[in-house]
């Protein structure tokens, strides 16, 4: 097919056959298959939340800070084991029991977690965490690596 005025754009035919596959455009025409309230499965599966981060370095630290409005300091767990940190807790949404009908639910409540690999090595036994106005920051001191040392050859 080719490609009019601007070499740069796809045309939507282009665009739309980059991601559909020889069976997708021989049943084009099929009408797509409608979920009906039988197939749909009710039973709430137990995923807790991910929990978004930020790490940064200073100069002698390794930060990692994480949004956690509404979760008290109690309900929250955090932990280190060979580079792994681990937080994770549970955001309550309150007495909210009544409710009869729901118009827009959009806050995620419920269990949250997060594990990631540190990117630099640290002395875990050397750690602060802080929950204070919603965010969490876990500090660590940072293990200082040699710089590179010159060998001499023989």
């Amino acid at each position: 097919m080719a490609r009019k005025q601007n070499e740069d754009l796809l045309i939507e035919d282009e665009l739309a056959a980059a991601f559909l596959s020889d069976d997708d455009l021989s049943s084009a025409d099929a009408p797509a298959p409608v979920a009906t309230d039988d197939s749909w499965d009710d039973s709430e599966e137990e995923f807790p939340g991910q929990l978004a981060v930020d790490v940064y370095e200073t100069e002698e630290k390794l930060v990692v800070k994480a949004r956690t409005a509404g979760v008290n300091k109690e309900e929250l767990d955090v932990s280190i084991s060979d580079g792994i940190l681990t937080i994770s807790g549970t955001l309550s949404s309150g007495d909210d029991t009544d409710a009869i009908n729901w118009h827009i639910q959009e806050c995620y409540w419920g269990e949250f977690s997060r594990t990631l690999a540190l990117p630099v090595s640290v002395k875990e036994d050397e750690v602060e965490a802080v929950l204070k106005d919603g965010v969490l920051t876990v500090s660590f001191n940072k293990i200082k690596q040699e710089q590179a040392k010159k060998i001499q050859v023989q």
